[in-house]
């Protein structure tokens, strides 16, 4: 019998501020489910809905728009990696007018599983056994628009798997629409700095380093840090196993 896909009544509670995230789970364990609703519910975060399948959870998606989907990797009818990228297909935004959020889930730290959920366009990357305080920090740093994987993780993951792509490059000749400063905090970024040493490196205030990387997302429609570097490799801005940024 399909769950019921409905608002969950009675579990969302206000966070810190006012707003409330709303989450859709998608695993074909109930328990699996259950038990991550009622953790994050605990900690007012609102589980408006849950599904069994990856059809299910594109569905659940389209009717709820969350602000973040937690996805399994492994799931009957479609897998977490096909429901990420029929979600994100259509760069649909939440109730608020933001990008949603996708985190995958699964029982195995392997790197292919991770880069395959990045390009799908999933925003981090979770093991089913990560602890409660994890699983909600986790949720509230995507919803921020932020990346759940450390710059140099991704940086690792990418140069390992990233191969150019004439079509990409193609696609996003808007690369030449960034300032040349843009450009700089791109390549940096793809080489793992974090906003810190971003800002040490080119002798900027944290702020500003936020705010460009805010221009060069809009720019390129990208949803978060992770894509950029993604893209910064498949266009060839930077390359696997190349110098490192000056």
């Amino acid at each position: 019998m399909a769950p019921d896909n409905s608002k969950i009544d009675g579990w969302a509670a206000r966070e810190p501020g006012g707003t409330v995230t709303r989450v859709v789970i998608a695993d074909d364990q109930a328990l699996v489910r259950s038990g991550f609703a009622m953790i994050l519910a605990a900690e007012g975060i609102d589980v408006a809905g849950e599904a069994a399948d990856g059809e299910q959870a594109v569905a659940a998606v389209r009717r709820l728009r969350p602000d973040v989907v937690l996805l399994d990797i492994r799931m009957p009818v479609m897998d977490g990696l096909e429901a990420t990228r029929r979600i994100l297909a259509d760069r649909p935004t939440t109730a608020a007018g933001e990008p949603i959020r996708v985190i995958i889930l699964t029982t195995f730290d392997l790197d292919q599983y991770v880069y395959a959920a990045l390009t799908a366009g999933a925003s981090g990357f979770l093991l089913k056994d990560v602890s409660p305080d994890h699983l909600v920090h986790a949720v509230r740093l995507v919803h921020t628009g932020d990346a759940l994987l450390a710059p140099a993780i991704t940086r690792r993951l990418v140069e390992r798997f990233a191969r150019p792509d004439p079509q990409r490059s193609t696609a996003h000749r808007d690369l030449e629409a960034l300032t040349p400063r843009e450009r700089e905090v791109l390549t940096l970024l793809a080489g793992g700095l974090s906003n810190v040493e971003l800002a040490e490196r080119l002798h900027l205030s944290e702020a500003t380093v936020k705010t460009h990387m805010t221009r060069i997302l809009t720019k390129l429609q990208l949803r978060d840090r992770v894509q950029a570097v993604v893209l910064a490799y498949e266009t060839g801005l930077v390359t696997p196993g190349g110098p490192p940024p000056p």
